[in-house]
């Protein structure tokens, strides 16, 4: 049993002492493929997308660097349409969105969830079909559900009863009717982070099955001349690696559909199971493919159905970060090096890059895993057990908690970061007054800016003094 550090759980692993599931490499340059998007690759130890090496890239682009590889994000995204052909698969704009990223999704044939008028407005600006976008969120304000009504958004999902009564003002007034969807707390532990959990009864999203507030909400609904409704919403949370969660939500929220049907009169046409589903951000994680995850949730929806005796509806799921997140990595700049003495005689080597926390808060929030690789070069060194960690004035600023690296790493030397397509720029920050990243997405040898690096003067811009 190892015995708790007194400095925090950050300062309990020294040295070599890593975490049980990190492998010591067999080679300290070599790729964990799985952990890279599709058109990854090292060239002479520099590490290259889509033909381009990173070098090249982090000379006309700048470090810190969000790199997408264009073709892996559109081959998940038909992934998950083929293996779901009969489903309405919609892309997670929260996860990451921009006007090319919508594009992308709309080319590949997938809906898009939006949750705020933000998120909206992008969706809108890259021309968007929308009755393929549906409105999330629950706090929605007015305005936001009037944009969403006048633009025809295919699908809103009610999350309390004061968004009922809102959208019952606009659609009388606007003289529209809102296809809405009702989204339920199924009670289900999602097997995640508290953060990420989201069909828990104790939390701010939708109405509770057990508590009787979903039927309540769906009879509500009915009585609204202008409101048609659809279905029923469920959400177990994200970063999921089992189906388990989903077979208990399904029959929970089955049940109540049929309830509905039965004592309302009213078969809703639609079930969005959710999704939420894994990546892997190191060699502990072992996601499902697409077509398995697809067999077990399928499988799962026809047994429920058959054993309540109706109808199948139509489904809807939602991958959440499964596709942009495996597409994109952080390419950083190392700064400094040094090794720090520890108890036992031990030590540690930290690695500081020229970005952290401001632009991957998720080891901070979630105590999240990454892993890392040396991206300019290859190394004669030895590995070294490192912690790669920022440039902010916090010490929980880390980007890399464990990972093996050339013992040589230096000033001047570029690490990778994957799997961070997903959240990392949408929660980016300018904490310490840093401008936020470029992203820039490479395909067939060509690199495309897609989101702009901020600058000095963007931050001075919104200081009126």
């Amino acid at each position: 049993m190892m015995r708790a550090h007194e400095a925090g759980a950050l300062h309990g692993q020294a040295g070599d002492r890593g975490p049980a599931w990190l492998r010591h490499p067999d080679d300290v340059n070599g790729l964990v493929t799985p952990l890279w998007a599709e058109n990854v690759s090292k060239v002479d130890g520099v590490l290259t997308v889509a033909g381009l090496g990173v070098d090249e890239l982090a000379g006309e682009f700048g470090t810190p660097l969000y790199v997408l590889d264009e073709d892996d994000f559109r081959s998940r995204a038909r992934a998950f349409r083929d293996a779901f052909p009969e489903a309405d698969v919609y892309y997670a704009g929260k996860a990451f969105l921009c006007v090319a990223a919508a594009r992308w999704i709309a080319d590949e044939g997938l809906s898009l969830d939006v949750c705020t008028g933000g998120e909206l407005a992008v969706a809108l600006r890259a021309e968007f079909p929308p009755e393929r976008i549906g409105l999330h969120g629950n706090n929605k304000s007015s305005a936001e559900l009037r944009r969403a009504l006048e633009a025809g958004v295919g699908r809103i999902i009610i999350d309390s009863f004061e968004e009922i009564d809102r959208l019952a003002a606009l659609t009388a007034e606007l003289g529209v009717t809102a296809s809405v969807m009702v989204r339920v707390t199924a009670g289900v532990e999602a097997h995640t982070h508290e953060y990420i959990s989201t069909s828990h009864e104790d939390q701010k999203f939708g109405f509770s099955i057990a508590g009787g507030d979903a039927f309540e909400a769906v009879r509500r609904l009915l009585a609204v001349p202008g409101i048609d409704f659809r279905g029923l919403h469920s959400h177990i949370g994200s970063q999921i690696f089992v189906t388990d969660g989903f077979e208990v939500a399904a029959r929970r929220v089955l049940r109540l559909h049929a309830e509905i049907a039965r004592e309302l009169g009213v078969v809703g046409e639609e079930f969005d199971l959710g999704g939420g589903f894994g990546i892997a951000y190191t060699t502990q994680d072992d996601p499902l493919p697409p077509a398995d995850l697809a067999r077990g949730m399928l499988k799962i929806i026809d047994e429920e159905c058959a054993a309540l005796g109706i109808d199948v509806p139509h489904l809807s799921i939602e991958p959440g970060r499964a596709i942009a997140g495996p597409s994109t990595f952080t390419l950083y700049e190392v700064g400094t090096a040094k090794t720090v003495a520890l108890d036992g005689g031990s030590s540690r080597r930290y690695v500081a890059v020229d970005g952290g926390m401001s632009d991957n808060i998720r080891p901070a929030l979630y105590s999240a895993d990454y892993s890392c690789t040396l991206a300019s070069r290859d190394s004669d060194a030895g590995p070294a057990l490192s912690r790669v960690v920022g440039k902010h004035c916090e010490s929980g600023d880390i980007v890399v908690k464990d990972e093996y690296l050339p013992s040589d790493v230096g000033a001047g030397d570029l690490i990778a970061v994957p799997g961070t397509g997903a959240y990392c720029r949408s929660l980016a920050s300018n904490y310490n007054h840093v401008p936020r990243p470029a992203v820039v997405a490479v395909r067939e040898g060509e690199a495309r800016l897609l989101l702009r690096r901020e600058v000095e003067d963007d931050l001075l811009a919104l200081d009126l003094g």
